[in-house]
């Protein structure tokens, strides 16, 4: 199973909102995840992250990888 780390688009249209989750690279891109990390909004001034970096660090030592956007 080949993991990525990625933005999932919620909210509606018009507004968009990121969750960063863990998610099967072969799983659509607001499909099925498996561990939500953060979020990303882009909409707030200034733009809001929030990263949850242990979990993140967790996933990537066991061999998850970030998408090119994240």
């Amino acid at each position: 199973m080949s993991v990525k780390i990625r933005l999932k688009r919620m909210g509606a249209k018009k507004n968009p909102f990121y969750r960063i989750v863990v998610a099967d690279s072969r799983r659509a891109r607001d499909g099925k995840f498996i561990e939500e990390l953060g979020y990303y909004n882009p909409l707030t001034q200034p733009k809001t992250v929030k990263v949850d970096a242990e979990k993140v660090n967790a996933w990537i030592a066991n061999g998850a990888k970030p998408s090119d956007t994240v």
